[in-house]
């Protein structure tokens, strides 16, 4: 088990690098699981990604409340974190984001599906989460716990949730994994968007083909490979420990 500050430096690399390769800008998120106690997470202060540092990471309970005692200002979505650390134990690391490529198919009959192998871990069902359903007309933002809960029902097993008209939501058991699906997401879509185009038919990876790249374990084979390039890109490999 990591310790929390090792935890705190990778959660600030995580935003450095979700901004670098453009998937939050001066909005999105992302958190991770209290180590030492499951019924926590960590997220930063309100604060854009990019600049985000080790100590602008607070504690949270499950219901979304400040639990280090700090004063500064949280997140309005944090209850999106909330509601699904709450749902599901395995979770360790959730992303919010608004990449614009992904829009797209929140407002269209069209599914999201995976089209290439490095986007596999999205997972072959994307459902779309739309707070209309529930909560009627709305500033589409997930601001209180009954509306994290209802995203968290949507999201259920999978991966990824698509939001209606706002983004998409990510689940994984590490923050590598989390990064990985955030980085290939916007990705993936850009590409079937692309195949599309072409006017043709297309061929998104089999359900074999997920499952083989699956076995690999959360995020595949030579994450560690991967974040370090991550890391380096945003200028924030004095985050994470060295890589063995």
């Amino acid at each position: 088990m990591p310790s929390t500050d090792a935890v705190v430096r990778e959660i600030a690399a995580a935003n450095r690098i979700l901004a670098h390769f453009n998937v939050v800008d001066a909005y999105g998120h992302i958190s991770r699981r209290d180590p030492e106690n499951p019924k926590r997470f960590l997220l930063s202060r309100s604060k854009s990604p990019e600049l985000v540092e080790p100590e602008d990471i607070m504690t949270f309970n499950l219901d979304g409340s400040v639990a280090d005692g700090r004063k500064d200002k949280p997140y309005l979505e944090r209850f999106i974190h909330a509601g699904i650390y709450e749902a599901n134990p395995e979770i360790m690391s959730v992303v919010h984001s608004h990449a614009l490529e992904v829009v797209p198919f929140s407002i269209s009959t069209v599914p999201l599906v995976p089209m290439m192998h490095v986007a596999s871990h999205c997972g072959a069902h994307m459902p779309v989460w739309d707070i209309a359903d529930k909560f009627g007309d709305t500033g589409l933002l997930v601001t209180n716990l009954e509306q994290g809960r209802d995203l968290a029902t949507k999201l259920a097993k999978n991966r990824v949730a698509l939001m209606r008209g706002h983004g998409f939501a990510a689940a994984g058991q590490t923050i590598g994994e989390v990064l990985k699906i955030s980085i290939y997401l916007p990705q993936n879509a850009r590409v079937m968007m692309d195949a599309m185009r072409l006017g043709g038919g297309f061929k998104p990876l089999s359900a074999g083909e997920q499952a083989i790249r699956d076995a690999d374990g959360p995020g595949g084979r030579e994450l560690d490979r991967a974040m370090e390039y991550w890391a380096a890109k945003a200028g924030a490999s004095h985050l994470l420990p060295p890589r063995k």
